[in-house]
């Protein structure tokens, strides 16, 4: 009889135990279900001063508004398969929405489209049927701002050369494409248009090999602010008078800009990007109107202004 008791009693408590955690499971999307939401973020890496600011960004919103926010990127932008296998880590956490920025969407898409929470992707945009909003630059804009000012600081028929991302990464390919039309408009000669995978020291060696046939180059536009060090780098050693423009508006550049060194940069706005993104996921989260498209905006970035650029960036540093 105690036995069969006893049998009963345990009976008793795995089905308890069964319903609760049914109960559990079924509540993780929902929204007030009490507890904190969680926000994962996936960035392309967050080795560079740039997705730093996205991330602070993020992390700021998530204190503001309670939200429990995780931010992840691989070792460099180029490690698309680490930043695959990072998204679908966090989808198994089951977080209450998810923010990426994807390094080569067409290879990061298949796996967004398995989500069952919504996906708001930031900086780089990407053909996703389930996509709840894009929050970035209209990079081609922020190119073609990029080639106008360089193409300012020259005369027409200067020989220039092009820096750009990783092959596949779409925000860098289309600042390129907007540099290049407004540097051909101003009369400039394109000699050469190389990648550098958004890498500072792979964009030294690629411009020091430019620089080998086309010592006569004028200016040159890189797609973010860390290859544009790296040309600057290169062009610095050969004794060279030549203009560079960066994209991003990163601290470094900001600074290297007062010091007299970069041209100009275009800035982003990194730390609106990951502040959206993480606003905008709790909106989606607790069943809000989102905007399926946010521009987070560029601004021309030189010496006249960079001072005040500078101080922004340093509060957001700390």
């Amino acid at each position: 009889m105690i036995k069969k008791k006893t049998k009963l009693f345990s009976t008793a408590v795995v089905l308890t135990c069964m319903a609760l955690l049914a109960g559990c499971g079924g509540s993780k999307g929902a929204s007030g279900g009490g507890g904190e939401e969680r926000v994962a973020v996936v960035l392309k890496t967050l080795s560079s001063p740039y997705w730093k600011y996205v991330e602070a960004g993020a992390k700021a919103a998530g204190k503001e508004l309670g939200v429990d926010v995780t931010v992840v990127g691989p070792n460099a932008e180029s490690e698309v398969m680490q930043q695959i296998n990072m998204i679908e880590d966090q989808l198994n956490q089951s977080p209450g929405a998810l923010v990426v920025s994807p390094s080569q969407p067409d290879t990061v898409v298949p796996v967004l489209e398995t989500a069952t929470v919504p996906v708001l992707l930031i900086d780089t945009d990407a053909k996703l049927k389930n996509k709840t909003s894009f929050i970035g630059t209209e990079n081609y804009e922020a190119g073609y701002e990029g080639g106008k000012l360089l193409s300012s600081l020259l005369q027409k028929g200067d020989k220039v050369a092009i820096i750009s991302g990783a092959l596949g990464n779409t925000a860098t390919d289309e600042r390129v494409k907007g540099a290049k039309a407004a540097l051909e408009e101003a009369g400039m000669v394109i000699v050469a248009e190389q990648p550098a995978d958004s890498d500072k020291t792979k964009a030294m060696s690629v411009m020091e090999n430019i620089l080998q046939k086309n010592n006569d180059v004028k200016g040159v536009f890189a797609a973010n602010d860390d290859m544009a060090l790296g040309v600057l780098r290169a062009v610095e050693a050969k004794g060279l008078d030549v203009k560079v423009i960066g994209t991003d508006g990163t601290l470094e550049a900001v600074e290297s800009i007062l010091d007299g060194k970069l041209a100009g940069t275009i800035a982003q706005n990194p730390y609106k990007m990951g502040y959206e993104g993480v606003k905008n996921a709790l909106a989606a989260i607790n069943g809000e109107k989102v905007d399926k498209r946010i521009n987070s905006g560029v601004g021309v970035i030189t010496k006249d202004n960079a001072q005040e650029k500078l101080e922004f960036l340093k509060t957001i540093s700390k």
